[in-house]
């Protein structure tokens, strides 16, 4: 298959079907699309990715007139191109199957076994194209006792652990609390992205495809990290800490006069140089607390003390004089703050695109900066069907009229401009 468009990124001339809605495989293929690789994302007619619903907010038009494209739906589907095909009917499953033999790489995140059903799965496309690799995510994997059930993002960072860990403790008012964004999803699709560039080497030295079994739990297991990994050594199960670190003190929010910021000392030295700047230079002297051992055991009375310590500068007098330190520190930024702060907007983190119905959409950039072949931000996120004629007949060789005739059987979506029979173009 051929890229539709230039794409000077690093897998330009790759062609990725995706079967896959909400965040985890759009997270994934999104970032291959940034990366230069040609995106078939596949919707159901009429309908599409279920996040075009979710919102508000929804994107407005250039009158500001709120449109059916919601913010989610805008957050992880850029550089793709919208075919919509209706999977339950045998027409649309062999448009899905001829795609499948031409691509390089499959993502998909259906129940399991839903796909099997209907001649999609990796044992039957296999035949028609060895070279596929094809990735599987699902909330609990393709084997185990759990693995019918489906996958949510808030689900699986409760039963993964995650949201044990999250939250101030019990004594403190606290409870346990999920992270603000689908953290889960969104790291499933990272070890989903590193899978399918791994699967790509392979395929370079073998010629052979393979399949991936990625799941949200698994994925939310292994990125427990340090806490996970404390847990299997000690046998001690953890509990919430608030905005505190378990093995590094002191490592959280602190109130200053006007609000609260973050110091996050990492080492002894730096513990010595933040009490010689609030004016204490004896408290790192003390035994209770001069390794950062000691502080971690004897937090509890040490926090109070700094919090007294902290109380009497503004949020920006210490930063200021705590970064003249060398010193870790820094403000809890809303989300106004963050894109308008001035390293954020250096990284270029805040990009626009042109778009058919506001005229322009911003988006949250790539964080994947790379000399020889940086990312490319070739499309903003498309709108339900606006591609399905032209990926159809470029890659299938549909003519108009066969488009037409599948989409008068309601089996295609030809998008907003050309759902008229008569109205497809070759």
């Amino acid at each position: 298959m051929s890229q539709s468009a230039a794409a000077p990124g690093s897998l330009a001339g790759l062609v990725v079907l995706d079967l896959s809605r909400i965040l985890a495989g759009p997270t994934c293929t999104q970032v291959l699309g940034d990366l230069g690789a040609e995106i078939i994302k596949i919707e159901r007619p009429d309908r599409g990715d279920d996040t075009r619903g979710w919102g508000p907010p929804f994107l407005k038009d250039k009158a500001g007139n709120e449109t059916q494209e919601s913010a989610y739906y805008l957050s992880s589907n850029r550089n793709k191109s919208s075919v919509a095909i209706d999977l339950a009917s045998a027409e649309g499953q062999e448009l899905i199957a001829e795609l499948a033999a031409k691509a390089d790489i499959l993502v998909e995140n259906f129940k399991v076994g839903d796909l099997k059903r209907r001649g999609l799965d990796y044992d039957t496309l296999k035949q028609r194209n060895p070279k596929l690799i094809y990735c599987s995510i699902s909330g609990f994997g393709q084997t185990g006792p759990y693995a019918h059930r489906a996958g949510y993002d808030f689900l699986i960072q409760g039963m993964g652990g995650i949201m044990s860990l999250t939250g101030f403790p019990d004594d403190e008012g606290g409870t346990e609390t999920k992270c603000g964004v689908g953290i889960a999803d969104v790291m499933c699709g990272m070890y989903a992205t590193v899978s399918i560039l791994a699967a790509l080497n392979h395929r370079h030295a073998t010629g052979e495809g393979q399949h991936i079994d990625i799941s949200l739990l698994d994925a939310q297991v292994s990125w427990l990290i340090n806490q996970g990994a404390g847990y299997l050594v000690s046998g001690e199960v953890p509990g919430r800490l608030g905005n505190g670190h378990p093995t590094i003190v002191p490592y959280e929010t602190f109130p200053a006069a006007d609000q609260s910021f973050i110091i996050a000392v990492g080492n002894d030295t730096q513990f010595q140089k933040f009490c010689d700047v609030a004016g204490d230079p004896d408290l790192a002297k003390d035994p209770l607390y001069a390794k950062n051992a000691d502080r971690v055991r004897n937090r509890k009375t040490l926090i109070p003390l700094i919090r007294r310590l902290t109380i009497e500068k503004t949020a920006a007098e210490w930063i200021r004089l705590l970064e003249e330190a060398g010193v870790p520190c820094g403000p809890v930024n809303d989300l106004g703050q963050v894109f308008a702060d001035p390293q954020v907007r250096e990284r270029q983190m805040r990009i626009t695109l042109p778009h058919p119905l506001s005229g322009t959409v911003d988006l949250i950039g790539s964080p994947i900066n790379m000399e020889k072949t940086p990312v490319a931000y070739a499309k903003a996120p498309p709108m339900l069907g606006a591609d399905t004629q032209d990926i159809l007949s470029r890659h299938l060789g549909l003519d108009s009229e066969r488009l037409c005739e599948l989409a008068d059987k309601g089996i295609l979506d030809l998008g907003a401009g050309a759902r008229k029979k008569g109205q497809a173009n070759s």
